[in-house]
């Protein structure tokens, strides 16, 4: 099994894309300093090694430029271009501990001063009061925070219990997009923002229709004919919070009256044909391969509505609008987006708003106002301005940059007019602890595909899981390496 440090590692470094250095910035004046003794800002993150030439381009030259007498270090608390070629089969080789990887580049006579992380990392380190309060600085330097999205502002305030321990320049999240031709040719409502998920499920029920080829579907986790058990669980059951065994990771908490209503409600949908399965899809005939979306179940006005990020709204959406008299076999259609639908027991809480990188100040920070005015400048408004030319899939938090695409017109306040997750019951400890626990979940994907095409009850599913996951539990506690059979989503044993 792949070792999550590679996955993330990845990630962090998509997330942070490059832009086009600004030459000068906004940034308090510093007091001079003799020739040759420049003050060094140790920045720590997450992830890191090799070539940091796209951070740098990103956050430090300009702020350089500006500052000439501050020289910027990158220190990752993982170096993965250390662990690159280790052998992942080893077993003696274990999965770095990111408390202890922070630890050691939070403290010390060498610590960092600026610290990057996200959301996770940043609730544990605040409540481990290795971050410093920010909001003495912002009061005494009059930060203005009125035009910072209030889901991204509200979220980082919650993570910290009520004060501000970082600030974050952008943020991720998504939209459900509809197609309003299908809406109209049903006798359907449009969809609104403020949904529940039952709302927009009953919506997707009323606008489906036809067989075969011919058939229209109500709703889509995403673009492609995904697994139905992880797009189910990411989207739809992520902001339930529901926990899948108890702190210790000694017994399974699955066969409970909540995962059995979350299950069966989506189940129902595939079931019905109204969310679609890869096996309907095919069914319907093969795609049209001269056409640049056949596969592609919105453009191709295959579902009505469907769950998108910035990445397709700024790539694919916005080249179909841009060429749609070129496109051989694509007829184009209006649409627009609402925000994600929300759980009655969370209302508008959405688990499809992420933050990624949270700014901070090191609680022991040897250079705190060096780090302060580097924070200020990465979340100022001309940051901003020059961040939101060139980001296609990310957002900056200043509303009044956050604007759609050159060509499109639409509801873009959706992606931001929810809340984030806030997750209280973090399992990250165990999971570093016990890396065989994520063989539990995987077991649950071979288990909803049975529910989902009628192998099993839901009923059943969860309590087989809940059985199977008891003698899983009891293995890792007992030091007993979890086997899997080969197959994704097969037996363990």
């Amino acid at each position: 099994m792949k070792k999550s440090w590679v996955k993330k590692a990845l990630m962090l470094t998509v997330a942070l894309t490059m832009i086009v250095p600004m030459l000068a910035a906004c940034t308090k004046k510093e007091e001079a300093v003799p020739p040759g003794k420049e003050r060094v800002l140790r920045i720590g993150m997450p992830y890191g090694g090799g070539d940091d030439s796209w951070f740098r381009q990103q956050y430090v030259e300009a702020f350089e430029m500006a500052n000439p007498n501050i020289r910027i270090e990158l220190v990752p608390a993982v170096n993965y271009e250390d662990r690159r070629y280790e052998d992942d089969k080893d077993p003696k080789k274990k999965e770095p501990s990111f408390k202890e990887s922070w630890k050691k580049i939070l403290e010390g006579a060498n610590a960092v001063d600026v610290v990057i992380s996200d959301a996770e990392s940043f609730r544990q380190l605040a409540k481990d009061g290795m971050l410093a309060k920010l909001d003495e600085r912002m009061v005494q330097d009059k930060f203005d925070t009125s035009d910072i999205v209030p889901a991204v502002q509200d979220g980082i305030k919650s993570m910290g219990e009520g004060g501000v321990y970082g600030l974050a320049p952008t943020f991720n999240s998504s939209a459900l997009i509809y197609n309003k031709k299908l809406f109209q040719d049903a006798g359907v409502e449009f969809p609104k923002d403020g949904m529940t998920w039952d709302e927009m499920f009953a919506l997707a029920q009323r606008v489906s229709k036809g067989e075969g080829k011919d058939r229209t579907y109500g709703f889509a986790f995403d673009r492609y004919t995904g697994d139905p058990y992880y797009s189910m669980t990411y989207a739809y059951m992520s902001p339930l919070q529901l926990q899948m065994f108890d702190t210790k990771a000694e017994k399974m908490l699955v066969n409970s009256p909540n995962w059995e209503k979350a299950w069966d409600k989506v189940a129902k949908l595939y079931k019905d044909k109204v969310i679609p399965t890869q096996d309907a899809m095919m069914m319907d005939g093969p795609p049209q391969e001269d056409n640049p979306f056949a596969h592609d179940q919105f453009l191709s006005g295959k579902v009505a509505m469907m769950l998108t990020d910035m990445y397709y709204m700024n790539g694919d959406l916005a080249s179909a609008a841009r060429n749609a008299g070129k496109i051989k076999n694509f007829k184009p259609f209006e649409w627009d987006v609402v925000s994600v639908p929300h759980h009655s027991e969370v209302p508008g809480v959405s688990s499809m708003i992420n933050i990624n990188n949270i700014f901070s100040i090191n609680a022991k920070a040897p250079n705190a106002d060096d780090a302060w005015n580097f924070i200020q400048y990465v979340n100022g408004e001309q940051w901003a301005k020059v961040r939101s030319r060139s980001t296609s899939y990310e957002m900056v938090t200043r509303k009044s940059y956050i604007k759609p695409k050159e060509g499109l017109n639409y509801n873009i306040a959706a992606f931001y007019n929810v809340k984030p997750v806030i997750n209280t019951k973090s399992n990250r400890d165990l999971y570093e602890s016990k890396p065989d626990l994520s063989y539990v979940e995987t077991f649950a994907q071979q288990l909803f595909n049975e529910v989902v095409t009628g192998k099993k009850t839901t009923k059943d599913a969860l309590k087989e899981w809940e059985t199977k996951g008891n003698e899983m539990l009891q293995k890792i506690k007992n030091g007993v390496p979890i086997q899997p059979d080969g197959v994704p989503g097969g037996v363990y044993r």
